[in-house]
């Protein structure tokens, strides 16, 4: 958050961004801190039907108390239930939540980049990949981000082993977050 202070504007992306957890995580976490209005979040994934469960923005509501204890745990600065309504076996979140979101299909094997990024946000997806579709995306990644823009990658994913990997810094290495330098 430190740095997307720095910038006037800031664009982040949520490649693979399945049903949209990380999407609403993000616009909390950056309304919290009083940056949404000065953000975009672009959220994309391959699958269609998904990119429209993310958009509806419904949940099934026994996620939520997982969903609450990781708001807890981040250290979330208000009740997370004032971010969603419960009815029946779901919860809605607010529609105020994916005013500065677009939500879009994107193929990460096919497409190309479609903006510069501050922050872009690959959980997960690369791990279904073999090695050249991994650096392939790790290509299109470093094309699409400002110079120290972050990269935010799965636990179980790296930059290692990539032709890429002498251009980061490496932020947390617990988190897998770094910063393009090169």
């Amino acid at each position: 958050m430190p740095l997307l202070r720095t910038y006037p504007f800031a664009r982040l992306w949520v490649a693979g961004c399945s049903s949209g957890e990380e999407v609403y995580s993000l616009a909390i976490l950056l309304q919290e801190d009083g940056l949404y209005e000065r953000t975009r979040i672009y959220a994309t994934d391959i699958n269609e039907s998904v990119l429209e469960r993310a958009r509806e923005g419904v949940f099934p509501l026994e996620k939520m108390q997982e969903y609450t204890q990781n708001y807890i745990r981040a250290g979330g600065g208000r009740a997370f239930s004032e971010y969603y309504v419960a009815a029946y076996d779901g919860a809605q979140f607010q529609r105020s939540l994916i005013d500065n979101v677009v939500f879009a299909q994107h193929n990460l094997v096919s497409d190309r980049s479609f903006n510069e990024f501050h922050v872009i946000v690959c959980r997960n997806v690369m791990i279904y990949f073999d090695k050249k579709l991994q650096d392939h995306v790790h290509e299109l990644f470093y094309d699409s981000l400002i110079n120290f823009g972050i990269l935010a990658l799965g636990h179980k994913e790296s930059i290692r082993f990539t032709p890429f990997a002498q251009r980061y810094e490496e932020l947390d290495p617990a988190e897998k977050l770094y910063r393009k330098v090169g």
